[in-house]
């Protein structure tokens, strides 16, 4: 893939026009408040936009208007081939548009270019893509029932989807969402987060372009405790798919409970581990692995390997690899194409991982490697070692490039340690042993298990957590899951 260079990217951000109202029944429009927020830009903290700020009466507007276009069936009656064509051309559009999405998602979240441009725009497509292409190829059943009956078990779209969606990986989660809930028939408000709502609202001229019917897709930027809690509140909302904090994700069960009981899909946070034992097979591909782990996006990755836990005979061989492979994560300006390594969201957060190293040494850790020697908002690799199981900072999500480490003497006592967070994301496993490899995955209560590896993906494969990391699942089949209803329909044939 070409990356261009530097001066190509600050001159497209020169030229850039960035939309910012709300994208209501297919129109783009100010918030009916005339209110807005302001979005900045981490890696300079200068402002891009001021975005108009979406709140009750606004998302109110756009439940509305997704729910005419639901029943009135524009899209919801269609079969799935034209559904399928409509979001063939959709991705398309999203493909043709890439350097500017790219370059949107750089400017809001700070993550470097090249991994805009290699990693989250073309996983957004091929997400549209590989929804429309399943939709016609998942089929209903025959149930086995006596033979004076026909019993049919299909599918129906679930209604009105609400998808909120964290500032890490904008477009890519919004996409993953959107794909499979349209797909399947339904209409969809997006918001969102108030820290990278410029690719989103983008999306709405690219989906209109597309061919998708005003009211199907509606796109309302604004804050969480404003437009996301409306959401989560409204009883003509049949269905919340949510990616963000524990935190957040436990506030939405309850407002959808005490609103009308909406399905409510979580992807929540995560504090996963890397296990390291003594004949793991390359030491060096596991060092470089785990380094990306943890560092690849700033941290900010829900499956981050934040935990390491290394088999004590090979830490300082281990760790000596694992320092070389940290070296490699400098911190840089973003719209530079050598940059893997941008600064973080905004001060706050910068501020929140700072205040967990200080308590990380407050607890007893040793720092072996500090990242803060950067300005603003940049922060470099920081390692947290002689960590023990009652630290904050081995059970708190940090969100950040710090790695905690510890150590362990067998595969019982590796097994519980990585089993003692509240969280169930991921887990990676290194060994030569085939049976440790499946008997650790299969006692590992964490959604994904990667051996000698970490972070695979891919569009046929879900992602999702166990315990406090949720209960949803993106990508794959299983997330039509999410976004449809089943129904049986009994015919008698005497």
């Amino acid at each position: 893939m070409e990356y261009k260079d530097k001066a190509y990217w600050q001159e497209l951000a020169s030229t850039l026009t960035l939309e910012h109202r709300l994208f209501i029944a297919g129109k783009y429009q100010k918030a009916q408040a005339g209110e807005y927020f302001s979005c900045i830009n981490p890696a300079t903290e200068q402002l891009l936009v001021e975005v108009s700020r979406a709140q009750e009466t606004d998302v109110n507007k756009a439940v509305v208007a997704a729910r005419s276009s639901f029943e009135s069936g524009v899209w919801s009656d269609t079969s799935p081939a034209e559904r399928k064509a409509v979001l063939l051309r959709f991705a398309a559009l999203i493909e043709k548009h890439q350097h500017e999405l790219a370059l949107l998602d750089t400017l809001n979240t700070g993550k470097p270019i090249r991994h805009s441009l290699s990693d989250d725009i073309p996983g957004a497509v091929h997400a549209i893509r590989w929804y429309g292409e399943a939709v016609d190829k998942v089929y209903g059943e025959v149930a086995p029932t006596a033979s004076n009956v026909v019993a049919l078990i299909t599918r129906e779209p679930v209604g009105v989807v609400a998808a909120i969606v964290p500032w890490n990986f904008p477009l890519l989660l919004a996409c993953w969402k959107i794909g499979s809930a349209l797909a399947t028939g339904n209409s969809v408000v997006l918001k969102p987060s108030e820290k990278s709502p410029l690719s989103a609202i983008r999306l709405g001229a690219l989906a209109k372009k597309a061919g998708l019917p005003d009211g199907v897709l509606n796109i309302i930027p604004g804050l969480g405790l404003e437009a996301g809690k409306a959401l989560a509140l409204h009883h003509d909302v049949d269905c919340l798919s949510f990616t963000g904090s524990t935190g957040v994700g436990r506030r939405l069960l309850e407002y959808a409970g005490s609103s009308n009981m909406k399905r409510v899909w979580i992807e929540g946070g995560g504090k996963s581990a890397n296990i390291v034992f003594a004949d793991c097979p390359d030491l060096t591909k596991a060092a470089t692995t785990c380094a990306a782990a943890i560092f690849y996006n700033q941290g900010e990755v829900c499956i981050a390997g934040a935990r390491l836990l290394v088999e004590a005979s090979i830490k300082d061989a281990f760790m000596a690899e694992f320092r070389k492979a940290a070296a490699a994560f400098v911190p840089m300006d973003p719209l530079d194409p050598q940059s893997i390594m941008g600064p973080l969201i905004d001060q706050n957060h910068h501020a929140s991982v700072c205040r967990y190293i200080n308590l990380g040494v407050e607890e007893g850790a040793k720092l072996t490697l500090d990242g803060r020697d950067h300005p603003g908002n940049f922060m470099g690799p920081t390692v947290l070692e002689q960590v023990t199981p009652n630290m904050r900072i081995v059970n708190e999500e940090i969100f950040g490039p710090v790695l905690v480490m510890a150590t362990f003497s067998n595969e019982q006592e590796a097994l519980h340690l990585a089993n003692s967070s509240k969280y169930g994301q991921s887990a990676g496993v290194w060994t030569a042993n085939l049976q440790r490899a499946h008997r650790l995955a299969r006692k590992l209560k964490v959604g994904s298990v990667f051996i000698n590896s970490y972070n695979e993906g891919d569009m046929t494969v879900p992602l999702g957590g166990m315990k406090k990391s949720g209960n949803g699942r993106d990508q794959s089949l299983h997330a039509f899951d999410k976004f449809s209803e089943l129904k049986t329909t009994w015919l008698a044939l005497d």
